[in-house]
């Protein structure tokens, strides 16, 4: 979306330092707030041990972040059109700090999730305001030099994510994972303050919000996570789980007729008229539900099956980040020369795959057996990336590309909160199975099964066939929970691998005509 008071691009020959610089700064803004949820990710059981968050809530540090940022992306053009980019970034970036000084203060858990749907509100609006501002800020020769300085922000936040996160969890505290959003916030707010003076690049006064289209978007969204939430612990049958996903459903709908029947709607669903964008957007949705599941189920078998301190846990997931480093120039080049069909079609098979090959982990599998499924989806994650967002967006009229930009990025966000809820639900079902069956097994007298959990082998034939006192009980339950959590986390991979594998059905309906743009 181009505003009514930028400059058009023909008018420009090209960049002054002051807009290069104001952008670095936005980039740096963006930066932040994607390692955000890269260091929070691998430090989640530390950050659980903390505060004393129930295993089975622990998801909800990441998915309030994301379902707020899931609300605030597609509003991202309605702002743009009130504030301008500048402002927009800036009033983000601010709350962004105050969200993270927040979350670091925070002493439970009710407090600290508070915060993190302010925090995640503020960084949904920052990723998408960056890639905005390299149509909005640059011209056409400038725009590709912009975009790589964007995409190595983006790629490099979650390469060092996860060492980060464990260096400061374990040489500091938890709460330091937010206070290192706070200096660096203030400088990019400051400086696109100051650098880009003047530029309200993207402004269009007299644009309406629709608060009750807003309300039915964010009622939607909170009652699916809701819905998914309970479901495990009280049964998809459950009179409150019901009601949640059927209110999600009713405000979707309405969300929908208010947006389609609106003269000025909150975002602009004929995007989803063009294929490629309705394709482009599930590709987007399943990659966030695999990538977001992904960085879910390391730390957390890592953290509570290993039991490895975060650091540990950041080194061994230091893997994926530099394999997507090091791939990422071959994607970029490739992406600008083959036919995105293909590109996707690679990406996502070598993503199922190294999905895959985490499927057989034990109650042994640490960083030797991790490095291969690491490597296999580090590789893929770019070409996952680029290549659909090409063909979603490369169709669309110019006037479209904000908002469809807003909720293509939405879908890749919706796919990991929706995929996070997914998981935890296969997780904990899964291991009260899986639980109930290792317990039965050791009530049976099978020796296999108590070396394997960690019971010596003497003293279970020492106490085979005699009834178990209290406090042999309380020793033996943490071992089988952990054994049964491994199964478990092996079937949420499998859920993770085999959708990622189906999506790329969805490449034979894409067209392969030229771009539509006016």
């Amino acid at each position: 979306m181009v505003g009514t008071d930028a400059p058009s691009l023909g008018e420009r020959d090209g960049a002054s330092y002051r807009e290069w610089i104001g952008f670095i700064l936005m980039c740096l803004g963006m930066f932040m707030a994607i390692l955000d949820i890269q260091i929070v990710a691998t430090s989640l059981p530390a950050i659980q041990a903390a505060i004393g968050i129930a295993p089975d809530r622990m998801v909800w540090v990441q998915t309030a972040y994301l379902t707020a940022e899931i609300v605030a992306i597609p509003l991202t053009g309605f702002l743009t059109a009130r504030l301008g980019m500048r402002w927009l970034f800036v009033a983000a970036a601010c709350l962004f700090t105050l969200a993270s000084a927040g979350c670091a203060a925070s002493s439970g858990f009710a407090q600290l999730i508070a915060w993190r749907v302010v925090q995640g509100f503020a960084g949904g609006t920052l990723i998408p305001a960056v890639f905005a501002a390299v149509f909005l800020l640059f011209p056409p020769r400038s725009q590709g030099l912009a975009t790589t300085i964007a995409g190595v922000a983006a790629v490099l936040a979650p390469t060092i994510g996860p060492i980060v996160g464990g260096w400061i969890t374990q040489s500091y505290s938890w709460h330091w994972l937010f206070r290192v959003n706070i200096v660096p916030g203030i400088i990019a707010s400051l400086g696109v303050l100051l650098f880009l003076r003047g530029k309200q690049t993207g402004r269009q006064a007299g644009r309406p919000i629709d608060a009750l289209a807003l309300v039915l978007l964010a009622a939607a969204l909170v009652a699916l996570q809701l819905g998914l939430k309970d479901a495990p612990s009280r049964g998809w049958a459950d009179l409150r789980v019901v009601a949640l996903l059927c209110a999600s459903g009713i405000s979707a709908i309405g969300f929908v007729w208010r947006t389609v029947t609106s003269s000025a709607p909150l975002v602009e669903l004929r995007c989803f008229a063009d294929r490629n964008f309705t394709i482009g957007c599930l590709l987007s949705f399943v990659l966030g539900f695999g990538l977001f599941g992904s960085t879910y189920l390391m730390p957390f078998f890592l953290g509570l099956v290993r039991e490895h301190g975060p650091l540990r846990i950041g080194e061994i997931m230091l893997v994926t980040g530099c394999t997507q480093l090091l791939v990422a120039p071959i994607a970029v080049y490739a992406e600008r020369r083959m036919d995105p069909r293909l590109l996707t079609g690679f990406g996502f098979v070598l993503f199922a795959i190294g999905l895959l090959l985490s499927t057989g982990q034990t109650e042994q599998t640490d960083f030797q057996a991790m490095i291969v499924p690491q490597i296999v989806r580090g590789a893929a994650i770019m070409f996952c990336l680029l290549p659909p967002t090409r063909m979603a967006l490369g169709r669309l009229p110019n006037r479209l590309v904000a908002d469809a930009s807003g909720l293509f990025n939405m879908m890749r966000n919706l796919g990991g909160a929706v995929g996070l809820a997914l998981i935890d639900t296969t997780i904990f079902s899964r291991a009260a199975t899986a639980g109930n069956h290792i317990a039965d097994q050791l009530r049976a007298g099978d020796v296999a099964t108590a070396v394997r959990i960690g019971i010596p082998r003497d003293a279970f034939l020492e106490q085979r066939g005699q009834p178990l006192d209290d406090f042999t009980t309380e020793m033996v339950r943490p071992l089988v929970e952990k054994a049964a959590l491994v199964p478990a986390v092996n079937a949420a991979w499998l859920l993770c691998g085999v959708l990622v594998a189906l999506a790329v059905l969805a490449l034979w309906f894409v067209r392969r005509d030229a771009a539509l743009r006016d």
